[in-house]
Parts: C-alpha cells; structure tokens; sequence
C-alpha cells in the first residue's frame, strides 16, 4: 500500500486561510471526502466556511456552524457539498440514524471532528489537522494535510500549482472555476485587479488498457499526452495570423499553463449558431487550409511532429460505436458482422489517407471558439482546444464546426457556408475539387458522427457525465445525413440492419 503523503502548511492570518480554501475548492471533486480535524478554537468552522464560500463564489454566503444540526447541505452549482460538524456524536450508529449514506452521495463530505466515526471513512481522503500557531501571531495555524490513495498525487499537485501560480506573479489572485471539456483537463479564471488569465491544469494523460497490439486507445487515437503539442500549435496558429490565447507561463513538466484570457463571448445564441460568427469560423478553415501547413513546429522541448491522422486512429474511434453505443441498448453484434463493419469502414479510410493534409485540430466547434468583437476578419474567432491535432484531410474541421454535436446547425446554413469556404477555396486554389472535397466531408461526417456516439455514451457509463447522452439524437441526425452520400452505401447498410435509433 502507497504511504500517505503529508505537507504542513503555515497559515499566517485569516486571510491565508481564505486563499488555502480557495486552493482546496479548485481542487476537490464530487465524492470526495475531507476531513477536518483539531483543538477547539483551532480554525475548522472557519476554513470549512471559508472552503464553502468558495466553492459557492459567493463570499458574502451564509455558512452556518453545523455543531446543532450535525449535519448542513449546500446544494451548489458544481455539486452538492455536505458539512458534517460531529462534536457531539457519542456513536458512529448516530450518523446511520441521521441518514449519513443518503446525504453524502454524488456530494462533496467535509467533516469536521472525524474520529467520531471511528475510522469508517473512505480510503481515498484528505485530512486537514489544524493547531494554533501563537509563536506566529493570535490568528496563525499550522494546517497538516494527508493525502490517503488518490489523494496522495492530488495533493502533491495542489502544493505545485500554488508554487506555480507564486512564481508567475499571481500569488494574490483570486481562483474560479470555468467549466471545462470531457478531458481531465481542468480550468480556472485567475483575477487580480484588472488583470486576467486562464490556468489550464492539464496532468499528463495515464495510458488506459492496451486495446490493439499492446497500445492505449489514446496512443492509437493519437491524443496529446502532455501540453507539448498544445504550445507548440498555439504558436504555429499564431504564426498563420489566427487568434489562439497567447502563453503567460509555463510548466510543462507539471502541466500548468497561464493563458491569455479570451473571454467567454462564443459563437451560439439561445442555443443556436449565430450566422455571421459561424461564417468567420468557415474563413478561418478556408485560411488555414488554403497553404500548405508544416508537420513539425518548435517548442521549449524542441521540435514536436504532428501525428498522422492514420487508418489506425480513425478505425479505433469507430469501433467506441461496438464497444459502447450499441451495448447500451443490450444489443449484441457477431464478431463477424464487427468484421464487415470495419472491413467497410478500412476501404474508405484508405481514401481518406490518400487525400491532401493540413493541420486537423479535431475539436474545432462552438465550445472552443470565442468571439473577439474587437478584433477584425479572422481574428475575431478565438481558438482554445487543439492539443490533438493531427496531419489530416481538411474536410474533418469543416465537418467538425457544420455538424456541431452540441449545436444543432440547420442543413441550409451548412450548405450556405459550404458554398463559402468551397469559394474561398477556389479563390487561392484553382484546382480545388469540390466533389472529392464533398465526398469527404460525408465520410469524415459520418466518421465523427460514429464515433461520437460510443464517446458520448462513454462519457455517461465510464466517467459519469450524463450531460452528454443530450446530444445523441443530434448526432444521429448529422450520422444519417451523411450516409446519404453514394460514397458510404455499405456502412449505411450496416447501421440501418445493426444499429438502434436513440
């Protein structure tokens, strides 16, 4: 068993400890369980009030001591979080009376006075053991903290980004949370005075099971390990005169990136593309793909080559329809139909491959684009999400932002700003095929389409992420769109005989 890693914290005044709470809110996740333990009078009620403002940003919130009640819910907007106060429990048989497992499912448990449970507490916790520190002055504590199991590596890392964060210069700031994408990557809004950043917390990836020839789905899938191949893009997006966040400061050791802070202004309304804002997003495709683009870009770790966007990544996300979407329904597919399926699918990836390559960047829809007003032509669409990107066909990105999985664009509008970027196309190229472009634009639809639908269901049973099963029917919708195409008649085939409706 992995020793549980200990750090002492000093904390000089109540301020100090406001910005240890701040620290802590950025960090905890829902069912997770910190414990607060310590002398009457040491500072648990108040870091505890202080962890809940701040997970509530709202400073001014009422946090009443819970040494009555025992127990005091908050139902937050990031998860609930339940304040348990057992300074007055004789039993751990009183808290099953109170109805402690109902209330401290899917939440965030913070205990204080925890040995009153007599050691039936999670494995993977966080304790905090505060003492007065009177050498240091009336209001200074000395916070331990313990990381048990997971919280070991979780710890360490929140003592690094809070060293990260002093060095750059932001050691005053004040920390909140945005909402982040379906990585492990998590982002916060860092304020001090009219200065502004975004801090990308990006621990490098764990390589999951082997799936084909003792290799990870994200090294066959080609996804970024570590936040290398997002600075080396940032600079090469830059470099083309387009608008990605520029870089503060940087470890890429750690993962920690301090990102100009673009705002949040995106490119939908009420739900729905705003026409002018998606027509930006279409130029800055035709831009980027109307030269050739290199496959090597520098970086502080030196050259980085963008992988290919090969048979072997697009086969394997496919195959997330056989291993996730379908299974949900409880149906089952012969081994031998998975082998047409993707014996189907391999003879079109065989054209796709033969196709002329640009920079992919694979995430490119409304999620990660921010409007610039105050920037002119292709500049005002910024670009936030490209850490995966690959040497691939163009036709994915415009497919990408045309069949939004999280907006639904209506079929006119997308073939409006298919006529647009096939214009621009023309314009710098003479040559551009339009109906080889079309063709795959409706593989790689369906490609996407198809894969979407295992990721999302993924999300749901995996990493418990519900939110996203919202967008099946949507997607369902661009899938069969795309079948349509003459191109796709054999997997369409297969998907109306196999593959149940949403």
């Amino acid at each position: 068993m992995t020793e549980p890693l200990r750090h002492t914290l000093q904390l000089a005044n109540e301020a100090a400890t406001v910005r240890f709470a701040m620290d802590l809110a950025m960090a905890v996740q829902v069912n997770d369980v910190v414990t607060l333990a310590g002398e009457l009078g040491s500072g648990k009620s108040t870091l505890a009030r202080a962890l809940v403002r701040a997970l509530a940003e709202d400073e001014a919130l009422e946090v009443p001591s819970p040494t009555f009640a025992i127990i005091q819910p908050y139902d937050l907007k990031r998860f609930p979080v339940i304040h348990a106060d057992l300074y007055r429990v004789i039993s751990p048989d009183e808290i099953t009376e109170l109805g402690w497992d109902d209330v401290s499912e899917n939440a965030l448990l913070l205990v204080e006075w925890p040995d009153r449970l007599g050691g039936a507490l999670s494995g993977d916790r966080l304790e905090i053991e505060l003492a007065l520190n009177a050498a240091q002055g009336p209001s200074a504590r000395t916070a331990t903290l313990t990381g048990h199991g997971a919280w070991r590596d979780r710890l360490q890392r929140l003592v690094a980004l809070r060293v990260f964060m002093d060095n750059a210069g932001w050691a005053g700031a004040t920390r909140r949370h945005l909402q982040g994408d379906a990585s492990s990557r998590t982002y916060e809004r860092l304020t001090d005075g009219s200065r502004r950043v975004v801090l990308m917390n990006a621990p490098r990836r764990p390589d999951g099971p082997p799936i084909r020839n003792g290799l990870p789905y994200s090294r066959i899938a080609h996804l970024a390990e570590d936040m290398v191949p997002f600075v080396a893009m940032a600079e090469g997006l830059r470099d083309a005169g387009l608008s990605p966040p520029e870089i503060e400061a940087i470890d890429l050791d750690q993962g920690f990136l301090l990102l100009e802070d673009l705002g949040s202004e995106g490119v939908v309304a009420g739900g729905a593309p705003i026409a002018e804002r998606y027509t930006a997003a279409v130029d800055v495709l035709a831009h980027l793909h109307g030269r050739a683009r290199p496959d090597t870009l520098g970086t502080p770790k030196g050259p980085y080559s963008l992988p290919p966007y090969d048979h072997e990544a697009l086969g394997a996300e496919v195959e997330l329809l056989l291993d996730w979407y379908i299974p949900r329904s409880q149906a089952r597919i012969p081994a031998s139909e998975k082998h047409v399926f993707l014996k189907h699918w391999a003879d079109l990836f065989a054209e796709v491959e033969k196709a002329p390559k640009t920079w992919t960047l694979r995430d490119y829809h409304s999620p990660n684009l921010i409007w610039l007003a105050d920037r002119d032509g292709i500049e005002r669409v910024g670009l936030i999400d490209f850490q995966d990107a690959v040497m691939g066909p163009p036709a994915y990105d415009v497919v990408s932002l045309l069949q939004d999985a999280r907006v639904t664009v209506p079929e006119t509008l997308e073939l409006q700003l298919l006529s647009r970027y096939a214009a621009a196309r023309r314009a710098a190229d003479a040559g551009f095929d339009m109906a080889s472009f079309a063709r795959l634009y409706a593989i790689l639809g369906a490609q996407r389409a198809t894969k979407l639908l295992g990721i999302f269901v993924r999300l749901d049973k995996r990493d418990g992420k519900p939110q996203y099963l919202a967008h099946i029917p949507r997607i369902w919708a661009y899938l069969q769109r795309c079948l349509a195409h003459p191109a796709l008649a054999q997997v369409k085939r297969w998907v109306d005989d196999r593959v149940p409706p949403p």
